[in-house]
């Protein structure tokens, strides 16, 4: 019987000590799980800002050529001489071939020896008329006679002008003969060699292409047509091309151009604008960034763009209140440029929003502010 006793006091002992280490553990649990949910959460911020934000319109576009001129030979010829480089710069009026002039001299020579004669007839014709008028006027000679003498003069008379037209004829033809820039441009590949033959009209010796200045094609969607509307009472509207994955500054230009009509299969509107392109850095047939300035918001809310984030229900950003708590705040982004977002509605200048650590977060979450930081505005508004 004592023996008994003894097992079931020492198992109610066992039980008792048993039920102590659960407890203490399950306190300990609860007690390091309470002590976790009051933990701060470590985050970044920023206080959103109030500022004069420029609206722009950023698409892509293409440069071309303010002129483009397919230099051809307008007589046919040997072609004596080629006097550019491919890749040259030259400007109006500089020489770029000459064709072979001695069969062109010869014809002007020979123009100018029919007109020689020719004006030699109608000097001797008129003479003949001033004779015959005076034998006229005395009677020893017919009318007949007087009026065949007058028709002599009127025919070399002319025959002269006929001549005169085809000296002129033969030394443009000469003229011809050498081939001289008829713009300010940069020459391309050379099309003909020296020693060819080339045929009027028909032979290309080079393309000259315009780059001082040059356009910029581009379009925009119809919705902005109505920020576009007055673009011609203000021809300061700045335009800027950059080029892809290039870190050098941006070309700035003017609109210079806005169509009349908006294509019907894509909705969009083409526009044009002109830059001096002094650097040289912008080629006909390149694509570009194309960054239009068209506004001014005076007073945008900005906010680095890590600040927002995207759930279920839209975008929204957490705000901290001056309990140290954190709000999911629903927000709506007018739009983003760079790493800056510009808010339509749902925050206002002031409020600190969290640009970093919202992984950690929910609502109603505490928070520690160990740095403020993000994408600062930088000052640069796009559609």
């Amino acid at each position: 019987m004592k023996k008994l006793l003894g097992v079931i006091f020492f198992i109610l002992c066992v039980a008792g000590a048993y039920w102590r280490i659960q407890t203490v553990q399950q306190a300990k649990a609860a007690a390091a799980k309470a002590g976790k949910s009051v933990a701060a959460s470590p985050v970044v911020t920023m206080i959103a800002e109030r500022k004069p934000m420029p609206v722009e319109i950023r698409t892509f576009g293409t440069v071309e050529s303010l002129a483009t001129v397919t230099v051809k030979a307008q007589v046919s010829g040997l072609l004596a001489e080629v006097a550019f480089t491919e890749g040259q710069e030259v400007k109006k009026g500089d020489l770029l071939a000459r064709i072979d002039t001695r069969p062109f001299e010869s014809a002007l020579h020979q123009a100018e020896a029919a007109l020689a004669r020719t004006r030699a007839q109608r000097a001797n014709a008129e003479r003949d008329l001033r004779r015959m008028a005076d034998l006229f006027a005395k009677g020893f000679v017919s009318e007949n006679d007087h009026d065949q003498a007058a028709t002599t003069v009127s025919v070399q008379q002319a025959s002269e002008c006929a001549d005169d037209a085809a000296v002129e004829s033969a030394r443009i033809q000469l003229d011809y003969c050498t081939i001289r820039s008829p713009i300010c441009g940069r020459t391309g590949r050379r099309l003909a060699d020296q020693g060819n033959l080339v045929v009027a009209n028909t032979t290309a010796l080079v393309t000259l292409n315009e780059v001082h200045p040059v356009n910029v094609t581009f379009s925009v969607p119809q919705q902005d047509v109505e920020r576009l509307r007055n673009w011609q009472s203000a021809p300061d509207i700045r335009v800027e091309a950059t080029l892809p994955e290039s870190d050098g500054a941006a070309e700035t230009g003017r609109l210079a151009f806005l169509d009349n009509a908006i294509d019907r299969t894509t909705g969009m509107l083409a526009l044009k604008a002109e830059f001096p392109n002094e650097s040289n850095r912008l080629w006909p047939g390149q694509f570009v960034n194309v960054r239009l300035r068209i506004a001014i918001e005076t007073n945008a809310v900005v906010i680095p763009f890590s600040a927002v984030q995207n759930g279920q229900k839209g975008t929204y950003v957490f705000v901290v209140k001056p309990d140290k708590t954190v709000e999911a705040r629903p927000v709506k982004i007018a739009r983003n440029v760079d790493e800056t977002s510009i808010i339509a509605s749902g925050l206002q200048a002031g409020e600190t929003v969290v640009t970093d650590g919202q992984q950690r977060l929910g609502p109603g979450a505490k928070v520690e502010v160990t740095g403020t930081g993000g994408s600062q505005p930088s000052g640069q508004g796009a559609l």
